[in-house]
């Protein structure tokens, strides 16, 4: 029998990208892999696992777009600009990942990466679902696709902006 939603239910998704910093030299679940930048998105992740069904997507620069409960293990090259990105999309396509990922299921799709790599997943994403948490140069285009726009404060999200999804996942 295939899995349906029960009424309540709120399924999340977070995107994100790695970081520079690694917790270990050890294999590891690529949510605990990555300290850093990404701490604040994994705090967002613990919060909205207390409210929602929340399920959390990497984007490595060794292994493109993974579930961040997939085991990793250390790699040199973190993708750290718009080249970086290119090459890893072209590598990966973590792009088309993404989109397959995103079809139907989830009720919001929030994403923290760079704006660069925005640029190359932001047409894989679907209207109306998501909560972009990006440059302000985005911000015209994330209300034209029916999304929620904030604007990157801090290292990846910010606690106001956290605050904000938390409010919005609340109300669903």
């Amino acid at each position: 029998m295939a899995f349906q939603k029960k009424e309540g239910d709120k399924f999340i998704l977070v995107i994100s990208n790695d970081s520079t910093v690694f917790n270990t030299t050890r294999w590891v679940s690529a949510f605990d892999m990555f300290g850093g930048r990404l701490t604040e998105v994994k705090n967002l992740v613990n919060a909205l696992g207390e409210i929602s069904n929340v399920s959390f997507g990497i984007i490595s620069g060794r292994y493109g777009f993974i579930p961040a409960n997939y085991v990793v293990m250390p790699y040199d090259n973190v993708p750290e600009c718009k080249e970086d990105y290119e090459e890893l999309q072209e590598r990966t396509d973590y792009a088309e990942k993404i989109r397959y990922v995103c079809q139907n299921f989830f009720d919001r799709i929030i994403v923290c990466v760079p704006k660069d790599m925005f640029a190359i997943i932001k047409d894989s994403l679907p209207k109306g679902k998501v909560i972009a948490v990006t440059n302000p140069c985005y911000e015209q285009e994330c209300k034209e696709r029916g999304w929620t726009y904030l604007h990157r404060n801090g290292a990846r999200v910010g606690k106001e902006n956290a605050e904000k999804i938390m409010e919005i996942v609340r109300s669903l």
